[in-house]
């Protein structure tokens, strides 16, 4: 396969084509005479236990965060059926492997806990007492201690 066929995740991250291989099956679902003799689903393999387009720590992230899509050979799995041509379903397939990457190698940042400042305790204090004023009065005016 030539470059070409390398699919860039992002800048710096680039899946060399000849990792990625399909495989084609029939669709699912209603479809006539087509969707009978017509393999048009396909099923993208990625082996991201032994890719060379990632570090050995993007690796490990991309491994923990997709688990739900990698059986236990380490193989990346990822079908597309939704049109009923086998080339857009391919496209479709390498569009959303490079999307799913690209999220599961963005680091997240940690939160930075604060402490609420003063006037928004005083406000939150004041709305409460609001809100029992506000209860205080449905209450039958024989029941009131006041």
């Amino acid at each position: 396969m030539s470059s070409e066929d390398d699919l860039e995740v992002k800048p710096g991250v680039t899946i060399p084509g000849w990792e990625l291989y399909f495989t084609a099956t029939r669709s699912g679902g209603p479809g006539g005479q087509h969707a009978n003799k017509a393999s048009t689903r396909v099923v993208l393999h990625w082996p991201v236990a032994q890719t060379t387009a990632l570090t050995e720590a993007d690796r490990r992230r991309v491994m923990r965060r997709l688990a739900g899509y990698i059986n236990e050979e380490g193989v990346l799995l990822l079908a597309s059926s939704e049109t009923r041509s086998q080339y857009r379903n391919r496209q479709d397939a390498r569009q959303r492997l490079a999307e799913k990457v690209e999220e599961a190698l963005r680091r997240r940042k940690r939160r930075i806990e604060t402490k609420p400042s003063r006037a928004a305790k005083r406000r939150r204090v004041e709305e409460k007492r609001r809100r029992g004023q506000k209860k205080e009065l449905r209450k039958d005016p024989g029941s009131r201690d006041w």
